[in-house]
């Protein structure tokens, strides 16, 4: 990721399970002063996440940012929709995209680059049942595998 300091906040694991991940863009948020503060301090899951494009503006829905501790009445809801910052030629190749059958765009990380907060997402296809299996046996196989080498080398 370069030279500049990058801090990764929260990742979304379940994206790599349920998704094949074609393209990686990388995104502002539009957030709160408190938000900002609760975040650097790691406080944010986007496990349920999704992105939805409407009237040519990404949103995020379903990213949970605990309220900060000494905000009270400056804190948000901390399930608001956040409004992520993409440039508009990303944007309208996002929803041609989108329009195809079978894709959709899910947020893969939320980190620190220097002092901004940005969002990773991605355009994704989903998986089906097999797939699953046959990348739980890939790992399966590469777990034995370390685990033979490990007991070779002792």
């Amino acid at each position: 990721m370069g030279k500049e300091n990058f801090k990764l906040i929260a990742n979304n694991k379940k994206a790599r399970h349920d998704y094949f991940l074609e393209e990686n863009y990388e995104c502002g948020i539009s957030l709160h002063g408190t938000e900002v503060k609760s975040l650097r301090l790691g406080k944010c899951s986007i496990k349920e996440a999704f992105v939805h494009i409407e009237n040519g503006e990404v949103i995020l829905y379903g990213m949970h940012i605990s309220p900060y501790e000494k905000g009270n009445i400056f804190n948000k809801d901390p399930l608001r929709p956040k409004k992520l910052l993409l440039h508009k030629r990303e944007i309208l190749k996002l929803q041609g995209r989108i329009k195809e059958k079978g894709y959709t765009i899910v947020p893969v990380q939320v980190y620190l680059k220097g002092s901004l907060v940005k969002v990773q997402i991605s355009l994704a296809k989903g998986k089906k049942l097999y797939d699953k299996r046959q990348d739980i046996a890939k790992k399966d196989a590469r777990r034995e595998a370390e685990r033979d080498f490990k007991v070779r080398n002792l």
